[in-house]
């Protein structure tokens, strides 16, 4: 009786010996093993298609890792908590906007294909975006025969254009890319606009995205978000629930789509302060808008010389939303509600001159 370490050794082992007929990955895609190497579960129907139930993210993260090893340079932390999975996909059920049929929706690295399998079962068009060469084929042998609803691109999702008619974005994106994936979110909302963005990111980073982490987790990234959405916090995410695991914890959050009027006036102008103040936010903002941001100049209206004048005006004339006394106040001590006061008031003053 041959005993196996592991299932990659199970794996091995069923490649070099699967009889004729037999469903194996090599031939006409995966096969579902057990613990004791006995007799496999077919995973395609008598017409080749694939059977999505038969299917699990153990499974599949386990066929990946068997063909390559997760590459720390692209943050490869492959999900295989099921709930986690699951939940993923159903948050937007909390805000009506659930995944169906007639949705679209744009996944992010999506490795071994786990997240994959849970939106294809929505019955949900699929838009993937891997990096990873050797990822794109196993998706492609995985998958095989759906390529009407799964469309799986070998791309760079930063530089990659995306499909204009995506409703959701669902994905467990690569934490070393987290900031510049949520401006290319935020850009792409401006323009065709989602439904709902579900994304399993650092919990760390999920604190500064929501700012619900106390005073030092105001910044400019998550003023940048709320102009736009509502921050709904999902589960934490243990890193058992990764392979290999992280060494950090992890939280899903989903980023609504606001309706309305626009919480500020000038979105570049908002973006530019915010980013110029909380650069140094030990300082008094009597200090940090003494000298104007860097680049002023590339927002209409604005140059240097007039951001002097509307500094001396500032500081003469108090400001409707404003607290007595915010001069003297470092940027963690405003309040979210105070920074579209302020810039609107920017804004203002650019008008008048």
């Amino acid at each position: 009786m041959v005993r196996f370490r592991s299932n990659r050794q199970i794996l091995r082992h069923r490649f070099s010996q699967a009889p004729r007929g037999e469903i194996c990955w090599r031939d006409a895609g995966p096969f579902r093993i057990s613990k004791s190497a006995g007799p496999s579960s077919p995973l395609r129907d008598l017409e080749g298609g694939i059977i999505l139930e038969n299917l699990d993210a153990r499974m599949l993260v386990d066929l990946l890792r068997d063909r390559i090893s997760p590459d720390k340079n692209l943050g490869q932390h492959f999900i295989l908590d099921e709930k986690v999975i699951s939940e993923a996909v159903s948050m937007c059920n909390d805000i009506e906007r659930q995944v169906t049929k007639e949705s679209h929706v744009l996944e992010i690295g999506p490795g071994p294909g786990s997240l994959t399998l849970e939106l294809l079962k929505t019955g949900a068009r699929v838009t993937a975006l891997e990096i990873d060469q050797q990822a794109v084929i196993h998706l492609g042998k995985v998958f095989a025969g759906l390529e009407q609803r799964l469309s799986v691109s070998h791309v760079d999702a930063l530089l990659a254009e995306w499909p204009k008619d995506i409703t959701h974005v669902i994905a467990n994106i690569p934490y070393g890319i987290s900031s510049p994936i949520l401006d290319r979110i935020q850009t792409h909302h401006q323009k065709n606009p989602f439904e709902a963005v579900v994304l399993l990111v650092q919990e760390e980073f999920s604190e500064r995205m929501s700012m619900n982490g106390g005073p030092r987790s105001i910044g400019p990234l998550g003023l940048s978000l709320w102009m736009d959405f509502d921050i709904h916090m999902g589960s934490k995410v243990h890193p058992g629930a990764f392979s290999p695991p992280p060494r950090v914890n992890s939280r899903l959050i989903m980023l609504e789509p606001r309706n309305g009027e626009p919480r500020v006036t000038d979105r570049r102008l908002f973006k530019m302060v915010t980013k110029h103040c909380f650069a140094n936010r030990r300082r008094k903002m009597r200090t940090l808008l003494s000298k104007p941001p860097k680049r002023i100049s590339r927002i209409k209206g604005w140059h240097k010389s007039r951001w002097e004048e509307a500094i001396v005006q500032l500081s003469s004339n108090p400001i409707d939303g404003m607290r007595e006394g915010w001069l003297e106040f470092r940027p963690d001590d405003l309040l979210i509600e105070e920074w579209p006061s302020l810039c609107d008031h920017f804004s203002l003053l650019s008008q008048e001159n």
